[in-house]
């Protein structure tokens, strides 16, 4: 599996966690994708200051896809319905919504089966264990602060490597 990215926001419209991959080259044999330091990607030309802007406005394309979505779905199916994932022609986009109104969105390649169950995993025992169980840990995420620990980051890269499909 290639795992190109993968956000969590809170009930505010935060994005309070975003992680991106950038795929293996090709030359590697490994389909693999590696983790990417600084959480953006910026091309050989731009300054830091543009790709973190980049970055902010990336997620808020993704989340105004996702609520859009998911009332499009609401509307047309009625309130028993769900969003579950969407795919284009480069990626697919998968959603779980926890019943707090916290959103996981994971972008991955678009052969990849529905990832809802492996969101909620992560919800569930990485997410609610290292973040919401830790009594340093804000129970709010105002103005941009977002989930600064290491425990989860680890969790979640294991998390990654062992149990979702290669």
């Amino acid at each position: 599996m290639v795992l190109y990215s993968f956000y969590i926001f809170d009930r505010h419209t935060e994005c309070i966690y975003s992680r991106r991959w950038t795929p293996a080259r090709p030359s590697s044999s490994s389909s693999k994708a590696r983790p990417e330091s600084g959480g953006s990607i910026a091309s050989n030309g731009d300054n830091p200051a543009h790709a973190a802007r980049k970055h902010a406005d990336d997620e808020k394309l993704i989340f105004g896809l996702v609520f859009s979505l998911r009332n499009m779905v609401q509307k047309l199916g009625g309130e028993d319905d769900t969003f579950l994932s969407y795919r284009t022609g480069e990626y697919k986009l998968h959603y779980y919504e926890t019943p707090t109104r916290m959103k996981f969105v994971m972008l991955t390649d678009t052969k990849q089966n529905n990832l809802r169950p492996y969101l909620h995993q992560i919800w569930a025992n990485l997410y609610v264990e290292y973040v919401v169980k830790n009594p340093l840990a804000p129970v709010e995420h105002p103005g941009g602060i977002g989930v600064a620990n290491e425990m989860f980051e680890r969790g979640l890269e294991s998390f990654i490597v062992a149990v979702l499909p290669a």
